[in-house]
């Protein structure tokens, strides 16, 4: 009973295969005999590939130009969850050159909200302090740089380590951000960079000489 029951499994397969096989080369020997058809598949597949690839690209020089033309004001900054902050700077970073710029903040960032390398091939770890209340909020003490200062370098290998807030910064923490080669970005300078088109690193001192010369377009 069992051999039978193999011996009909058997034959059934065969005979799917056998059918499938005959239905294989009757398309064929169709599509032979109406080779026009097969011309205008090919012409309509690749209209419709040049068609995507042209959308593909009209994005990315739509993209190109947002990116360029980037501006914020402090009040729309101030607005922001601090989340969203996050992603302002990630997005200036971008317009000015960074291409990679990306937000890791959140838990377990260890320190780095925005990490960014800039075309002349330097890192750019960036922490994000967001206030709501913009100059009225608390002000960025020494221990925000201590965090910045104990995780830049030794767990990001950054080039330049920078703290940026739209509010205010103490100046125990400026002072500490100078001897630890740190860069703060304070409201006012913040206010520069965002309504400008100056990439940040030339509206800091002392940043690290370039790694390399920068990219083209």
């Amino acid at each position: 009973m069992r051999r039978q029951r193999q011996s009909d499994q058997l034959i059934g397969v065969v005979a799917a295969v056998v059918v499938g096989a005959g239905l294989v080369v009757s398309a064929v020997n169709w599509l032979l005999a109406n080779r026009w058809l097969l011309v205008v598949l090919g012409l309509t597949a690749a209209a419709a590939g040049g068609a995507w690839l042209y959308r593909r690209q009209q994005r990315a020089r739509e993209e190109a130009v947002r990116v360029r033309a980037l501006r914020y004001a402090m009040p729309q900054l101030d607005a922001l969850h601090h989340s969203r902050f996050e992603d302002a700077v990630r997005d200036l970073m971008h317009r000015d050159g960074c291409r990679d710029a990306v937000r890791v903040g959140g838990g377990g960032d260890q320190g780095a909200d925005v990490k960014a390398t800039d075309p002349y091939g330097r890192l750019w770890v960036i922490q994000c302090k967001h206030r709501r209340h913009g100059a009225a909020g608390a002000a960025v003490g020494t221990p925000d740089l201590q965090v910045l200062n104990g995780t830049a370098r030794p767990v990001h290998h950054a080039d330049v380590a920078v703290i940026v807030t739209n509010g205010r910064v103490t100046a125990p923490a400026v002072t500490f951000a100078q001897q630890q080669r740190l860069h703060v970005v304070d409201r006012h300078t913040l206010a520069v960079w965002a309504c400008g088109a100056r990439p940040l690193w030339e509206l800091l001192p002392a940043v690290p000489r370039p790694r390399r010369p920068p990219a083209g377009p």
